[in-house]
C-alpha cells in the first residue's frame, strides 16, 4: 500500500472566458490567484491558478481558459464536484453573498452528515461547500470576504463512476479508508491526511461517459512531499501495472500522470519548491510567468492572451 500521499495537491479544469473564471474565484470566492502562467503544451493558453495566501497543496484550483471552448457534457468518469473547507456556522453567509452575486445551481444540501451548499462556477462546473469543524487552516484574507468565514481549502472531490469498485480499490492501495456508505456514495478518507483527504465516490452505473469541455475538470492531483516520495509512488504503481508517465517539471512541482479504471486522469504531484520559487510571496500571481522553453516567445504570447485585470 502507497504510504507517502497526504492528501489532495491541486485540482485543474478547464474553462472559457479567462476574465471571467479569474473574477469567479478571486472576487466571488474570495481565493489569491497565485500564479499567471500558460498551459506547458498549449502556450497562447492561460495556466490560472488559485488557492490561499501562498497556494498551499490542498488550496489550489488551476484552470485552462480556452477561449470559445464549448462546454462539457456531464457523465460517468469524471470529478463531479469540487468540495471546499469552510467553518461551521457560514453556510448562511455564503448563501446570500453567492445568490447575491448571481451564482447559479444554489442548494443546501446534508451528507454523511455534513451540511454543504451546492452551487456551478461560470462555466457550469460542480461545486460545494462544505462546513468542517477543527480545521485549523487559515484563508486568504485578502478580499471582501470575512476570515471567519474564507475558504480553507479543499475539503474533498466527488467523483462520478459507472463502478465504484475498481476506483475503492484504487483509492485503498493509495492509503485511503472507506469511512462510511449511504446508497450509492461510498465516502473515502485519508487518515492524517492535510485537511483536503475526502474523496465520495458516486455509483452512477447508467449513466454516459462524459465528455469534456469547459467546466469540466481536466484531472485531479494528489500530494506527496518531495520528488523522492513521488518516485516511490511511481513505482509502486507501475509494479500493480498502472501506466505511470516519466516525472515532469511543472516549474511550481514536479508531476506524473495515470488514468484511473473509472476514466479520471489523476496526478501525483510534490509540494516542492512552491510558488514563491520565482515571485515573492507579496507579488504572487501578479506577473505572467512563462515555462523556460517558452520564454523566447514572450512578445508574441503576451500580443496573443487576452488582457486579465
Amino acid at each position: 500500500m502507497i504510504t507517502q500521499i497526504k492528501g489532495l495537491h491541486h485540482v485543474t479544469s478547464m474553462a472559457g472566458n479567462a476574465q471571467e473564471n479569474n473574477d469567479f474565484f478571486t472576487q466571488t470566492l474570495g481565493l489569491r490567484r497565485v500564479k499567471k502562467t500558460v498551459n506547458f503544451d498549449a502556450p497562447d493558453v492561460y495556466h490560472l491558478y488559485y488557492g490561499d495566501e501562498v497556494g498551499t497543496p490542498g488550496s489550489v484550483m488551476t484552470y485552462f481558459p480556452f477561449p470559445h471552448m464549448a462546454p462539457g457534457k456531464p457523465g460517468a468518469g469524471e470529478v463531479g464536484d469540487t468540495e471546499f473547507a469552510v467553518a461551521p456556522g457560514t453556510i448562511g453567509y455564503w448563501e446570500t453573498r453567492l445568490a447575491d452575486q448571481g451564482v447559479k445551481g444554489l442548494g443546501r444540501e446534508t451528507v454523511f452528515g455534513e451540511t454543504r451548499l451546492r452551487f456551478a462556477g461560470p462555466d457550469g462546473d460542480g461545486f460545494s461547500l462544505v462546513e468542517v469543524a477543527d480545521d485549523t487552516r487559515a484563508p486568504w484574507t485578502g478580499t471582501d470576504v470575512p476570515e471567519e468565514a474564507g475558504i480553507k481549502g479543499f475539503h474533498g472531490a466527488r467523483f462520478r463512476v459507472q463502478d465504484s469498485a475498481a476506483s475503492e480499490e484504487l483509492l485503498r492501495f493509495m492509503g485511503y479508508e472507506v469511512a462510511d456508505r449511504q446508497g450509492d456514495m461510498t465516502r473515502m478518507v485519508l487518515p492524517g491526511g492535510n485537511g483536503a483527504d475526502r474523496i465520495d465516490l458516486h455509483q452512477m452505473p447508467s449513466a454516459p461517459m462524459a465528455r469534456q469541455g469547459a467546466g469540466s475538470v481536466h484531472h485531479i492531483a494528489f500530494a506527496v512531499e518531495d520528488r523522492a516520495a513521488q518516485l516511490e509512488v511511481r513505482k509502486q504503481l507501475m509494479d500493480t501495472g498502472y501506466q505511470v508517465t516519466p516525472v515532469i517539471d511543472r516549474d511550481y512541482f514536479w508531476a506524473i500522470y495515470f488514468r484511473t479504471p473509472g476514466g479520471i486522469l489523476f496526478e501525483i504531484a510534490t509540494n516542492e519548491p512552491g510558488f514563491d520559487r520565482d515571485e515573492d510571496t507579496a507579488n504572487l500571481g501578479q506577473a505572467l510567468k512563462l515555462p523556460t522553453q517558452h520564454a523566447h516567445l514572450r512578445d508574441r504570447i503576451e500580443a496573443i492572451l487576452p488582457p486579465l485585470n
